[in-house]
């Protein structure tokens, strides 16, 4: 599958993955390339008080495991191979809203517990081969 195809694959999934009225309320003939991370932000902006979770993959073999509360927001980016991002806050009551971005190959990321220090986290990992371990008690 060339890259393109996946881009539009995945474009196409993150659109039909919203379950909010919100996102559901737009004309077809709205949605486009230009427009469809806005409404993925509009949809986000509008979810204040549950968890919500945005997954984006492209690439081979990447892994996400995510056990994650209620009170948490998360949006994970993953462009290129065999990325992996372990993220576990499900012990914490912590309201938490992060965005984590790898562009790269062979990356991991591995995040446990939440606290007031990683409550508006954004992580952003650009290049190979990189290993970032946080933990937040």
């Amino acid at each position: 599958m060339n890259a393109l195809t996946r881009f539009f694959f995945c474009l196409g999934f993150l659109f039909f993955s919203f379950s909010s009225l919100k996102s559901q309320q737009v004309e077809w003939n709205q949605i486009n390339s230009n427009s469809v991370l806005d409404l993925a932000i509009l949809q986000a902006a509008d979810n204040n008080h549950t968890s919500y979770s945005n997954i984006l993959q492209i690439g081979d073999s990447n892994n996400i495991e995510a056990m994650i509360n209620a009170k948490t927001n998360i949006m994970i980016q993953q462009l290129g191979d065999y990325n992996s991002l372990y993220f576990n806050n499900s012990f914490s009551d912590t309201k938490t809203k992060n965005v984590i971005n790898t562009q790269g190959n062979n990356n991991i990321i591995d995040i446990t517990g939440s606290n007031s220090v990683s409550e508006n986290m954004k992580i952003n990992v650009k290049g190979d081969n990189m290993t970032i371990f946080m933990r937040n008690y």
